[in-house]
This record gives structure tokens, C-alpha cells and sequence, in this order.
């Protein structure tokens, strides 16, 4: 069944390890910068859902945030083909999505004639 845990903080492994199943995991933060700087402390960077009124906050977290992608107004596991989709630090290399995909399995090459 799905499971929420609250009241976690850094190192416990629920919190500092990739968790794969239908887990999530609700941290306290006094403030949007304190946010900011909890998810970029983590040594993954997949995505990340961003909620806020301000598009600015938004745009702000996309500035600051290093992961692979930021979500406004959704869960960070939303994913469509056309976007590229994958992350940073330990949560990969690279990116997954239809052209992304079809370009890592092709050797791209070039030929100039008549320069």
C-alpha cells in the first residue's frame, strides 16, 4: 500500500537513499531557500515537483535546484517521451525519452563537401 512518512530529517536511509516503490517521504523546512538547500543536499537529482502560487518561486527553483528536471505543480515522476528525462549526481547520466534514446543508439556523423 502507498506509504507517506513524516517527521524524517537527514540520515535516515529513507531519506538519503533512492526509495523505489510507492513511498514518500515528508521533510519540514522554515523556509523555500531551507528547501531548496535540503533537496540539494542529497546526493541524487532526479526531479523534483515544484508547488507554489509565485512563478517565481518556481523559476527560482529551477535555478537553484540540481536535479535533472523540475516539475511545477505535479509530482517529480511525471514523465511524457517528447521530454528529456533523467537526472543528475548518482541518479544517472544521460537521458531517457524517445529522441534522447533514439540518439544514443545512433553514431552521429557529419560530411562537408566543397567548403
Amino acid at each position: 500500500p502507498p506509504t507517506v512518512l513524516e517527521n524524517t530529517r537527514r540520515g535516515m536511509k529513507v531519506v538519503d537513499e533512492e526509495v523505489f516503490g510507492p513511498v514518500t517521504v515528508v521533510s519540514g523546512y522554515d523556509d523555500f531557500d531551507e528547501a531548496l538547500a535540503g533537496v540539494n543536499d542529497s546526493r541524487f537529482g532526479l526531479q523534483a515537483g515544484v508547488y507554489a502560487r509565485d512563478i517565481g518561486l518556481v523559476r527560482r527553483a529551477f535555478e537553484t535546484l540540481e536535479v535533472g528536471g523540475v516539475i511545477a505543480g505535479d509530482i517529480p515522476t511525471f514523465r511524457a517521451d517528447r521530454m528529456p528525462y533523467g537526472g543528475v549526481k548518482e541518479s544517472g547520466s544521460g537521458r531517457e525519452g524517445l529522441r534522447w534514446a533514439i540518439r544514443s543508439m545512433c553514431e552521429q556523423r557529419l560530411l562537408v563537401i566543397g567548403r
